[in-house]
């Protein structure tokens, strides 16, 4: 009986130091794989008809203001402002009634002088994987420059590149690493579960009409 139980234990010990292995590849492929196209230098950006914002909260669940949010809107203006960009989809969760993060940031792009016509909205960005693909398959871009922190911009650019799309990230100004700890923690996981979902084909959770940008 011992003996079952040792050999038990040793199983999912192995398990656990594979699980961990796996992890710490796919976080260092993706950075990797995504190192030469994402930049905090609006210089480096590639001209491209379309920006993509991936969402967040403008506020966290305390109440106060998420830096994220307002890090990657400036980051948009400041783009959509160089003329590297023409339009910008903002892309994100729209799941409650009280909840809407495409709204929020158009109202937000609009505030920093960006025009409401150039600004697309895409409500159903539930995850970064939607987001991406669905600007490709719903508003019909191919090529397009997305914006959001470092860290998630590396984990978009794998995704769009892999779905067949030529996709450069424009970093937007990070947060202090101990308020962004825990989003840091996920996002670990996140990158872990992008070869999940492009092992297993997964799609976007709606798909829809196609909408044309002019």
């Amino acid at each position: 009986m011992k003996k079952i139980i040792k050999n038990i234990f040793k199983f999912f010990l192995l398990l656990l130091v594979a699980g961990i292995i796996f992890i710490a590849w796919a976080n260092y492929s993706i950075k990797n794989e995504s190192a030469s196209f994402v930049s905090y230098n609006i210089k480096d950006v590639p001209e491209a008809k379309t920006a993509l914002l991936l969402g967040t909260g403008k506020t966290l669940s305390n109440g106060t203001p998420n830096a994220y949010f307002y890090n990657r809107i400036k980051a948009a203006a400041d783009l959509f402002k160089s003329g590297k960009t023409q339009y910008i989809i903002v892309s994100g969760d729209n799941s409650t009634q009280d909840y809407n993060e495409p709204e929020d940031m158009q109202l937000a792009l609009i505030q920093q002088g960006v025009p409401q016509d150039r600004i697309i909205l895409d409500h159903a960005g539930f995850r970064t994987l939607d987001s991406v693909v669905r600007a490709k398959d719903i508003f019909g871009q191919t090529k397009i420059v997305i914006i959001s922190q470092k860290f998630h911009n590396e984990r978009a650019v794998f995704l769009a590149q892999k779905n067949g799309m030529e996709a450069f990230g424009y970093n937007a100004e990070d947060v202090n690493k101990y308020a962004g700890l825990k989003t840091n923690m996920r996002e670990y996981l996140a990158k872990t579960k992008v070869y999940w979902d492009l092992l297993f084909g997964v799609e976007p959770k709606f798909g829809g009409e196609k909408i044309v940008i002019p």
